[in-house]
């Protein structure tokens, strides 16, 4: 696979804070890649890194196989776009105007790209409007963006918190239109969000970082192993419960005033032991963890 982005111990300081230290990703042509991370964690500081924003202290990237401090960069950087922060609109103009004038910017764009491209984005209905972007939604406002990043035909398009502040409907939007971008334009995607539940829609492959160190990276389909389903039980004797259920099922563990018996497995079957031995059920739930829940787990924070 072609390697789009690749960090290597990427670190940027502020005196004695680093807000990135020793990162090292890999992303490859066609992932939607998703950086996880609280407030704070170095998401941001990352993308505005690799888009050029800001130097690394130390460490280097490479675009497309192109490391960052060779004059060929420029070039790589022509097929990517990056949305870092909030959308950067012309809010006194209309969304064709907007369109227009990034055009300009960005010169030998073909007029009929315009409608296409807000077509494409789902703002067709918006190219004769005289609507200005001040008084949009935070979902048009953010199409808009992304529209506007689209007119030099992007391979790699980076987004910091695409979804921050939407509603729910304007989330659906953006979801689906980055969805679709990455399967009909087969666009790379490096999206960070701390709205884990919504990446875990959209993203193959993520990368985990807290406190400004990369904690792990894993596939979309290898996230099973943090993700295992289980049984909660909370008894009036858990000891008792803990002592009999290890007998029967083969992974079971007790903390934080529950029993866990991993795996699927035959609710009824546990409720009929218990009851058996006189044991009283207090609470009795299956869950599969969210994405929250293993990202706290990958970061050592709570357990699930």
């Amino acid at each position: 696979m072609n390697v789009v982005l690749e960090t290597k111990h990427l670190t940027k300081a502020y005196k004695s804070f680093k807000a990135l230290d020793d990162v090292s990703i890999t992303i490859y042509e066609g992932d939607i890649y998703g950086l996880v991370g609280e407030n704070g964690a170095g998401k941001t500081t990352l993308i505005r890194a690799v888009s050029g924003l800001i130097f690394p202290t130390s460490g280097s990237y490479e675009l497309g196989g192109v490391d960052y401090k060779d004059p060929k960069i420029s070039k790589v950087k022509e097929r990517m776009a990056a949305i870092v922060e909030s959308p950067a609109l012309y809010l006194n103009m209309n969304a064709y105007n907007n369109m227009v004038m990034q055009a300009q910017l960005i010169g030998d764009v073909d007029p009929k790209d315009i409608d296409t491209i807000l077509n494409d984005v789902g703002l067709g209905y918006l190219i004769n409007s005289k609507k200005k972007a001040k008084d949009f939604s935070l979902g048009m406002k953010q199409r808009l963006a992304i529209a506007m990043a689209l007119l030099n035909k992007p391979k790699f398009l980076i987004l910091d918190e695409p979804m921050n502040g939407l509603d729910p409907e304007g989330i659906i939007e953006v979801r689906n239109l980055i969805l679709n971008l990455n399967k009909t334009q087969k666009i790379t995607f490096l999206i960070s969000s701390h709205i884990l539940e919504e990446l875990a829609k959209v993203c193959n492959r993520y990368g985990f970082i807290h406190k400004g160190k990369l904690i792990q990276e894993i596939d979309a389909k290898d996230i099973s192993t943090f993700s295992e389903e289980h049984l909660k039980v909370k008894l009036n004797d858990n000891e008792k419960g803990y002592e009999l259920l290890k007998k029967d099922y083969q992974k079971v563990e007790q903390r934080d005033n529950y029993i866990y018996v991993f795996g699927t497995v035959d609710v009824n079957e546990i409720i009929e032991k218990l009851r058996k031995e006189n044991l009283n059920i207090l609470e009795i739930a299956t869950e599969k963890p969210s994405i929250e829940d293993i990202y706290l787990k990958i970061i050592g924070g709570k357990n699930v």
